[in-house]
Protein backbone atom coordinates (compact mmCIF):
# COMPACT_ATOMS: atom_id res chain seq x y z
CA UNK A 1 0.00 0.00 0.00
CA UNK A 2 1.38 3.39 -1.14
CA UNK A 3 0.57 5.98 1.40
CA UNK A 4 -0.24 9.62 0.06
CA UNK A 5 2.70 12.37 1.01
CA UNK A 6 0.68 13.94 4.03
CA UNK A 7 0.69 10.25 6.02
CA UNK A 8 4.20 9.46 4.98
CA UNK A 9 5.25 12.98 6.51
CA UNK A 10 2.99 11.91 9.85
CA UNK A 11 4.53 8.81 9.45
CA UNK A 12 8.00 10.42 9.94
CA UNK A 13 6.92 12.60 12.65
CA UNK A 14 5.84 9.98 14.80
CA UNK A 15 9.47 8.23 14.46
CA UNK A 16 11.28 11.59 15.43
CA UNK A 17 12.17 12.00 11.98
CA UNK A 18 12.74 15.87 11.47
CA UNK A 19 9.41 17.14 9.19
CA UNK A 20 7.94 20.73 8.72
CA UNK A 21 4.59 21.19 9.72
CA UNK A 22 1.63 20.29 7.21
CA UNK A 23 -2.36 19.62 6.56
CA UNK A 24 -4.43 18.35 4.18
CA UNK A 25 -7.33 19.77 2.98
CA UNK A 26 -9.93 19.22 0.54
CA UNK A 27 -11.06 22.46 -0.73
CA UNK A 28 -9.67 25.59 -1.53
CA UNK A 29 -10.94 27.17 1.83
CA UNK A 30 -9.67 24.67 4.03
CA UNK A 31 -6.48 24.94 1.91
CA UNK A 32 -6.66 29.03 2.90
CA UNK A 33 -7.31 28.38 6.66
CA UNK A 34 -4.31 25.75 6.85
CA UNK A 35 -2.41 28.21 5.47
CA UNK A 36 -2.86 30.85 8.12
CA UNK A 37 -2.02 28.71 10.86
CA UNK A 38 1.30 27.16 8.92
CA UNK A 39 2.25 29.98 7.35
CA UNK A 40 2.56 31.29 10.56
CA UNK A 41 5.68 29.66 11.03
CA UNK A 42 7.81 30.08 7.42
CA UNK A 43 6.91 33.87 7.06
CA UNK A 44 3.34 33.34 5.53
CA UNK A 45 4.96 31.16 2.70
CA UNK A 46 3.47 27.61 2.55
CA UNK A 47 3.94 25.35 -0.51
CA UNK A 48 0.61 24.07 -1.94
CA UNK A 49 1.12 20.48 -3.24
CA UNK A 50 -0.84 18.08 -5.11
CA UNK A 51 -2.23 14.55 -2.99
CA UNK A 52 -2.00 11.86 -5.42
CA UNK A 53 -0.25 8.46 -5.78
CA UNK A 54 2.65 9.01 -8.57
CA UNK A 55 5.68 11.01 -9.32
CA UNK A 56 5.74 14.04 -11.66
CA UNK A 57 3.41 15.87 -9.50
CA UNK A 58 6.14 19.24 -9.32
CA UNK A 59 6.39 19.28 -13.52
CA UNK A 60 2.46 18.81 -13.85
CA UNK A 61 2.14 22.08 -12.09
CA UNK A 62 0.63 20.13 -8.62
CA UNK A 63 3.36 21.63 -6.36
CA UNK A 64 2.84 25.52 -5.98
CA UNK A 65 4.80 28.23 -4.03
CA UNK A 66 2.07 30.55 -1.72
CA UNK A 67 3.26 33.96 -0.18
CA UNK A 68 0.09 34.59 0.95
CA UNK A 69 -3.05 32.83 2.32
CA UNK A 70 -4.74 34.34 -1.19
CA UNK A 71 -2.38 32.65 -3.04
CA UNK A 72 -2.59 29.31 -1.12
CA UNK A 73 -6.35 29.53 -1.95
CA UNK A 74 -5.51 30.14 -5.61
CA UNK A 75 -3.51 27.58 -5.98
CA UNK A 76 -5.73 24.70 -4.26
CA UNK A 77 -8.33 25.92 -6.47
CA UNK A 78 -6.17 25.12 -10.00
CA UNK A 79 -4.61 22.26 -8.01
CA UNK A 80 -8.18 20.32 -6.92
CA UNK A 81 -9.50 18.25 -9.52
CA UNK A 82 -6.11 18.43 -11.43
CA UNK A 83 -5.40 15.34 -13.65
CA UNK A 84 -2.03 13.97 -13.05
CA UNK A 85 -0.49 10.80 -15.19
CA UNK A 86 -4.29 9.55 -14.66
CA UNK A 87 -4.66 10.58 -11.12
CA UNK A 88 -7.46 12.80 -10.67
CA UNK A 89 -5.86 15.55 -7.32
CA UNK A 90 -8.77 15.41 -4.82
CA UNK A 91 -6.83 16.56 -1.79
CA UNK A 92 -3.79 19.45 -1.26
CA UNK A 93 -1.24 19.39 1.28
CA UNK A 94 -0.27 22.99 2.94
CA UNK A 95 3.08 22.17 4.25
CA UNK A 96 5.65 25.18 6.01
CA UNK A 97 8.02 26.83 3.45
CA UNK A 98 11.77 26.47 3.59
CA UNK A 99 14.66 27.90 3.07
CA UNK A 100 16.67 25.19 1.35
CA UNK A 101 20.39 25.25 1.09
CA UNK A 102 20.68 21.70 -0.55
CA UNK A 103 18.68 18.80 -1.46
CA UNK A 104 19.86 15.18 -1.47
CA UNK A 105 18.11 12.13 -1.87
CA UNK A 106 17.83 8.66 0.61
CA UNK A 107 15.54 5.67 0.54
CA UNK A 108 15.77 2.01 1.73
CA UNK A 109 14.00 -0.43 0.22
CA UNK A 110 13.37 -4.25 -0.01
CA UNK A 111 16.25 -5.39 -2.75
CA UNK A 112 14.46 -8.49 -3.91
CA UNK A 113 17.33 -9.83 -5.97
CA UNK A 114 19.78 -10.33 -3.56
CA UNK A 115 17.43 -11.02 -0.52
CA UNK A 116 18.00 -8.33 1.91
CA UNK A 117 17.45 -4.46 1.75
CA UNK A 118 19.06 -1.68 -0.12
CA UNK A 119 20.27 1.77 0.95
CA UNK A 120 20.62 4.64 -1.92
CA UNK A 121 21.32 7.84 -1.47
CA UNK A 122 22.88 10.82 -3.24
CA UNK A 123 24.28 14.16 -2.41
CA UNK A 124 22.42 15.22 -5.38
CA UNK A 125 18.54 14.99 -4.73
CA UNK A 126 15.44 16.65 -5.99
CA UNK A 127 12.86 15.80 -9.38
CA UNK A 128 15.81 14.31 -11.42
CA UNK A 129 17.00 12.27 -9.08
CA UNK A 130 15.84 9.06 -12.16
CA UNK A 131 17.64 10.69 -14.46
CA UNK A 132 20.81 10.87 -12.36
CA UNK A 133 20.22 7.60 -11.66
CA UNK A 134 20.57 6.47 -15.46
CA UNK A 135 22.73 9.03 -16.65
CA UNK A 136 25.36 9.04 -13.57
CA UNK A 137 24.67 5.90 -11.40
CA UNK A 138 28.14 6.47 -9.97
CA UNK A 139 26.39 9.90 -8.10
CA UNK A 140 23.55 7.51 -6.44
CA UNK A 141 25.91 5.48 -3.90
CA UNK A 142 23.84 1.24 -3.25
CA UNK A 143 24.78 -0.25 0.51
CA UNK A 144 23.70 -3.20 1.22
CA UNK A 145 21.80 -3.38 4.86
CA UNK A 146 20.99 -6.27 6.69
CA UNK A 147 18.19 -7.25 8.13
CA UNK A 148 19.36 -8.02 11.52
CA UNK A 149 20.80 -4.91 11.86
CA UNK A 150 19.45 -2.28 10.30
CA UNK A 151 20.82 0.85 9.57
CA UNK A 152 22.31 1.65 13.30
CA UNK A 153 25.15 4.55 13.55
CA UNK A 154 27.36 2.61 12.05
CA UNK A 155 26.15 1.74 8.65
CA UNK A 156 24.34 5.38 8.72
CA UNK A 157 28.04 6.81 8.05
CA UNK A 158 28.40 4.12 5.54
CA UNK A 159 25.85 5.51 3.69
CA UNK A 160 26.94 8.86 3.92
CA UNK A 161 30.18 8.29 3.10
CA UNK A 162 30.16 6.58 0.19
CA UNK A 163 27.72 8.77 -0.84
CA UNK A 164 30.15 11.80 -0.52
CA UNK A 165 28.87 14.27 1.90
CA UNK A 166 31.34 16.39 3.90
CA UNK A 167 32.02 15.54 7.24
CA UNK A 168 30.17 18.32 8.89
CA UNK A 169 26.46 17.12 6.98
CA UNK A 170 27.40 13.91 6.95
CA UNK A 171 27.16 14.33 11.34
CA UNK A 172 23.72 15.65 10.84
CA UNK A 173 22.58 13.35 8.62
CA UNK A 174 23.53 10.36 10.31
CA UNK A 175 20.94 10.40 13.16
CA UNK A 176 18.15 10.94 10.31
CA UNK A 177 18.96 8.02 9.01
CA UNK A 178 19.01 6.08 11.56
CA UNK A 179 15.18 7.37 12.29
CA UNK A 180 14.33 6.66 8.64
CA UNK A 181 15.36 2.77 9.32
CA UNK A 182 13.30 3.05 12.30
CA UNK A 183 9.94 3.57 10.12
CA UNK A 184 10.98 1.09 7.56
CA UNK A 185 11.41 -1.25 9.72
CA UNK A 186 8.69 -0.48 12.76
CA UNK A 187 5.42 0.53 10.29
CA UNK A 188 6.96 -3.04 8.08
CA UNK A 189 7.27 -0.84 4.86
CA UNK A 190 9.13 -1.70 1.53
CA UNK A 191 10.14 1.53 0.31
CA UNK A 192 11.01 4.78 2.67
CA UNK A 193 11.97 7.34 0.32
CA UNK A 194 12.99 11.03 1.09
CA UNK A 195 12.92 13.25 -1.77
CA UNK A 196 14.20 15.99 -1.15
CA UNK A 197 15.82 15.31 2.17
CA UNK A 198 17.10 19.32 2.54
CA UNK A 199 19.56 20.82 4.63
CA UNK A 200 18.25 24.08 4.72
CA UNK A 201 20.00 27.78 5.51
CA UNK A 202 20.26 27.17 9.01
CA UNK A 203 21.91 24.03 8.94
CA UNK A 204 18.97 21.73 9.70
CA UNK A 205 18.07 18.62 8.06
CA UNK A 206 14.68 17.88 7.00
CA UNK A 207 12.63 15.12 5.37
CA UNK A 208 11.11 17.63 3.18
CA UNK A 209 9.18 14.87 0.70
CA UNK A 210 8.49 11.39 1.66
CA UNK A 211 7.24 8.39 -0.01
CA UNK A 212 6.38 5.14 1.97
CA UNK A 213 5.19 1.29 0.64
CA UNK A 214 3.76 -0.43 3.06
CA UNK A 215 3.92 -4.28 3.12
CA UNK A 216 0.44 -5.14 3.58
CA UNK A 217 1.06 -9.08 4.33
CA UNK A 218 2.08 -7.38 7.39
CA UNK A 219 -1.59 -5.83 8.32
CA UNK A 220 -2.07 -8.26 11.09
CA UNK A 221 -0.04 -7.11 13.46
CA UNK A 222 -0.38 -3.55 12.11
CA UNK A 223 -3.66 -2.55 12.77
CA UNK A 224 -3.06 1.43 12.58
CA UNK A 225 -2.68 0.75 8.65
CA UNK A 226 -6.13 0.34 8.32
CA UNK A 227 -6.71 4.20 8.65
CA UNK A 228 -4.36 4.97 6.26
CA UNK A 229 -6.16 3.07 3.21
CA UNK A 230 -7.38 4.99 0.54
CA UNK A 231 -10.98 3.39 0.58
CA UNK A 232 -12.78 5.92 -2.13
CA UNK A 233 -9.94 4.90 -4.44
CA UNK A 234 -10.11 1.14 -3.90
CA UNK A 235 -11.74 -0.84 -6.55
CA UNK A 236 -15.19 -2.11 -4.82
CA UNK A 237 -14.55 -5.71 -6.12
CA UNK A 238 -11.30 -5.93 -4.80
CA UNK A 239 -12.25 -4.29 -1.91
CA UNK A 240 -14.85 -6.97 -1.26
CA UNK A 241 -12.37 -9.45 -2.46
CA UNK A 242 -9.75 -8.29 0.05
CA UNK A 243 -12.92 -8.61 2.90
CA UNK A 244 -13.11 -12.45 1.96
CA UNK A 245 -9.41 -13.06 1.82
CA UNK A 246 -9.16 -13.82 -1.62
CA UNK A 247 -6.98 -13.18 -4.28
CA UNK A 248 -8.19 -11.06 -6.62
CA UNK A 249 -6.94 -8.05 -9.14
CA UNK A 250 -9.59 -6.63 -11.44
CA UNK A 251 -8.25 -6.38 -15.00
CA UNK A 252 -10.10 -4.79 -18.16
CA UNK A 253 -11.44 -7.88 -19.78
CA UNK A 254 -14.78 -10.24 -20.17
CA UNK A 255 -13.50 -13.08 -19.24
CA UNK A 256 -13.53 -14.07 -15.69
CA UNK A 257 -11.00 -16.26 -13.88
CA UNK A 258 -10.44 -18.40 -11.13
CA UNK A 259 -7.79 -20.87 -10.45
CA UNK A 260 -5.86 -22.42 -7.19
CA UNK A 261 -2.55 -21.41 -6.85
CA UNK A 262 -0.66 -17.77 -8.27
CA UNK A 263 1.32 -20.12 -10.85
CA UNK A 264 -1.80 -21.61 -12.74
CA UNK A 265 -3.95 -18.46 -12.08
CA UNK A 266 -1.17 -16.61 -14.32
CA UNK A 267 -0.71 -19.56 -16.58
CA UNK A 268 -4.41 -19.17 -17.25
CA UNK A 269 -4.57 -15.36 -18.01
CA UNK A 270 -1.62 -15.98 -20.61
CA UNK A 271 -4.17 -18.56 -22.23
CA UNK A 272 -6.87 -16.62 -22.33
CA UNK A 273 -5.29 -13.51 -23.59
CA UNK A 274 -4.01 -15.95 -26.77
CA UNK A 275 -7.42 -17.85 -26.82
CA UNK A 276 -9.48 -14.42 -26.87
CA UNK A 277 -7.01 -12.93 -29.59
CA UNK A 278 -9.35 -13.81 -32.52
CA UNK A 279 -12.91 -13.31 -31.33
CA UNK A 280 -11.80 -10.12 -28.71
CA UNK A 281 -11.94 -12.02 -25.25
CA UNK A 282 -9.87 -10.81 -22.72
CA UNK A 283 -9.26 -12.26 -19.02
CA UNK A 284 -11.09 -10.26 -16.34
CA UNK A 285 -9.29 -10.87 -13.62
CA UNK A 286 -6.74 -12.38 -11.36
CA UNK A 287 -8.83 -14.68 -8.35
CA UNK A 288 -6.37 -17.49 -6.54
CA UNK A 289 -8.50 -19.65 -4.50
CA UNK A 290 -5.87 -20.94 -2.83
CA UNK A 291 -5.43 -24.80 -1.96
CA UNK A 292 -9.07 -24.91 -0.61
CA UNK A 293 -12.22 -25.02 -2.67
CA UNK A 294 -14.94 -25.39 -0.53
CA UNK A 295 -18.50 -24.57 -1.38
CA UNK A 296 -17.73 -21.26 0.80
CA UNK A 297 -14.52 -20.65 -1.13
CA UNK A 298 -16.16 -20.98 -4.51
CA UNK A 299 -18.90 -19.07 -4.36
CA UNK A 300 -17.05 -16.49 -2.69
CA UNK A 301 -15.12 -16.25 -5.89
CA UNK A 302 -18.10 -16.87 -8.07
CA UNK A 303 -19.72 -13.93 -6.72
CA UNK A 304 -16.92 -11.48 -6.30
CA UNK A 305 -16.09 -12.05 -9.98
CA UNK A 306 -20.48 -11.94 -11.33
CA UNK A 307 -20.16 -8.87 -9.46
CA UNK A 308 -18.15 -7.72 -12.64
CA UNK A 309 -20.50 -6.10 -15.06
CA UNK A 310 -17.73 -6.35 -17.77
CA UNK A 311 -17.19 -10.40 -17.21
CA UNK A 312 -19.59 -12.48 -19.53
CA UNK A 313 -17.91 -15.99 -18.76
CA UNK A 314 -16.06 -17.56 -16.11
CA UNK A 315 -13.20 -19.97 -16.40
CA UNK A 316 -12.79 -22.09 -13.80
CA UNK A 317 -9.33 -23.87 -14.21
CA UNK A 318 -8.28 -26.05 -10.82
CA UNK A 319 -5.24 -28.86 -10.26
CA UNK A 320 -5.78 -31.05 -7.95
CA UNK A 321 -3.17 -31.85 -5.53
CA UNK A 322 -4.18 -31.84 -1.68
CA UNK A 323 -7.92 -30.80 -2.32
CA UNK A 324 -8.94 -33.42 -4.44
CA UNK A 325 -11.21 -32.57 -7.91
CA UNK A 326 -14.22 -34.59 -6.49
CA UNK A 327 -14.17 -31.66 -3.44
CA UNK A 328 -13.37 -29.11 -5.80
CA UNK A 329 -16.59 -30.25 -7.75
CA UNK A 330 -18.53 -30.13 -4.67
CA UNK A 331 -17.50 -26.91 -4.10
CA UNK A 332 -18.26 -25.61 -7.75
CA UNK A 333 -21.82 -27.61 -7.06
CA UNK A 334 -22.57 -26.45 -3.54
CA UNK A 335 -21.36 -22.38 -5.16
CA UNK A 336 -24.21 -22.92 -8.02
CA UNK A 337 -26.70 -23.66 -5.43
CA UNK A 338 -25.97 -21.22 -2.66
CA UNK A 339 -25.56 -18.17 -5.92
CA UNK A 340 -28.67 -19.57 -6.62
CA UNK A 341 -30.35 -16.98 -9.44
CA UNK A 342 -26.93 -14.59 -9.05
CA UNK A 343 -25.27 -17.11 -10.97
CA UNK A 344 -26.54 -16.55 -14.36
CA UNK A 345 -22.87 -16.57 -16.55
CA UNK A 346 -22.08 -19.10 -18.18
CA UNK A 347 -19.12 -21.37 -16.73
CA UNK A 348 -15.91 -23.11 -18.67
CA UNK A 349 -15.12 -25.82 -16.14
CA UNK A 350 -11.42 -27.48 -16.19
CA UNK A 351 -10.62 -30.13 -13.69
CA UNK A 352 -6.94 -32.39 -13.59
CA UNK A 353 -4.97 -33.97 -11.19
CA UNK A 354 -5.62 -35.77 -7.95
CA UNK A 355 -8.98 -37.76 -8.32
CA UNK A 356 -10.01 -36.03 -11.70
CA UNK A 357 -12.44 -38.95 -13.21
CA UNK A 358 -14.64 -38.30 -9.82
CA UNK A 359 -14.74 -34.76 -10.07
CA UNK A 360 -15.69 -34.75 -13.93
CA UNK A 361 -18.16 -36.96 -12.79
CA UNK A 362 -19.54 -34.88 -9.85
CA UNK A 363 -20.37 -32.38 -12.52
CA UNK A 364 -21.68 -34.35 -15.14
CA UNK A 365 -23.75 -35.76 -13.06
CA UNK A 366 -25.81 -32.09 -11.42
CA UNK A 367 -25.59 -31.09 -15.18
CA UNK A 368 -25.99 -27.74 -14.31
CA UNK A 369 -27.13 -25.83 -17.52
CA UNK A 370 -24.18 -22.62 -16.83
CA UNK A 371 -21.60 -25.81 -16.80
CA UNK A 372 -19.42 -26.68 -19.43
CA UNK A 373 -16.33 -29.28 -18.40
CA UNK A 374 -13.17 -29.12 -21.00
CA UNK A 375 -10.67 -31.63 -20.32
CA UNK A 376 -7.64 -29.16 -21.08
CA UNK A 377 -6.36 -26.30 -20.44
CA UNK A 378 -6.11 -25.00 -24.20
CA UNK A 379 -9.91 -26.28 -25.31
CA UNK A 380 -11.18 -24.54 -22.00
CA UNK A 381 -9.95 -21.31 -22.47
CA UNK A 382 -10.73 -21.53 -25.93
CA UNK A 383 -14.82 -22.03 -25.08
CA UNK A 384 -14.46 -19.49 -22.37
CA UNK A 385 -13.63 -16.69 -24.86
CA UNK A 386 -15.63 -18.24 -27.35
CA UNK A 387 -18.88 -17.83 -24.45
CA UNK A 388 -17.36 -14.25 -23.59
CA UNK A 389 -17.32 -13.05 -27.13
CA UNK A 390 -21.17 -14.10 -27.90
CA UNK A 391 -22.10 -12.28 -25.23
CA UNK A 392 -20.94 -9.30 -26.04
Amino acid sequence: MDLFEYQARDVFEKHGVPVLAGAVATTPEEARAAAETIGAKSGGVTVVKAQVKTGGRGKAGGVKVAKTVDEAQQHAEAILGMDIKGHTVHQVMIAQGAQIAEEYYFSVLLDRTNRTYLAMCSVEGGMDIEQLAVERPEALAKVAVDPNVGIDTAKAQEIVDTAGFDAETGAKIVPVLEKLWLVYRDEDATLVEVNPLVKTTDGDIVALDGKVTLDENADFRQPDHLALEDKAAADPLEAAAKEKNLNYVKLDGNVGIIGNGAGLVMSTLDVVAYAGESVGSKPANFLDIGGGASAEVMANGLGIILGDEQVKAVFVNVFGGITACDEVARGIVGALDTLGDAATKPLVVRLDGNNVDEGRRILAERNHPLVTIEETMDGAAAKAAELAAQAN
